[in-house]
């Protein structure tokens, strides 16, 4: 199934606000965001695509050291567990 060249689960986690805790600051926010004089959200700082693609490369391997350090019977475990994750999960 394809969606379209992106898949929803690319889309990363959603945005929240950043309310603050204190009551006081909190009230000030509110005011302030219902007044229309809150500042924008400062821009995400951009990623290193270095540490990007180490990031990637340690998980592609990851998988295939962990597998070939466990025993068999472990593997099977693993992947029972696994497959009944999937399935248990209803498609939609």
């Amino acid at each position: 199934m394809t969606w379209g060249g992106t898949l929803p689960h690319d889309s990363g986690m959603p945005k929240r606000s950043r309310m603050p805790r204190d009551p006081n600051q909190l009230a000030k926010a509110v005011v302030d965001f219902a007044t229309r004089q809150r500042e924008p959200d400062p821009e995400p700082r951009p990623k290193n695509p270095a540490a990007v693609e180490l990031g990637r490369l340690g998980g592609l391997a990851g998988g295939k050291a962990r597998a070939a350090s466990m025993t068999p019977e472990e593997r099977r475990d693993s992947a029972r567990k696994a497959a009944l994750a999937r399935w248990a999960t209803p498609r939609t």
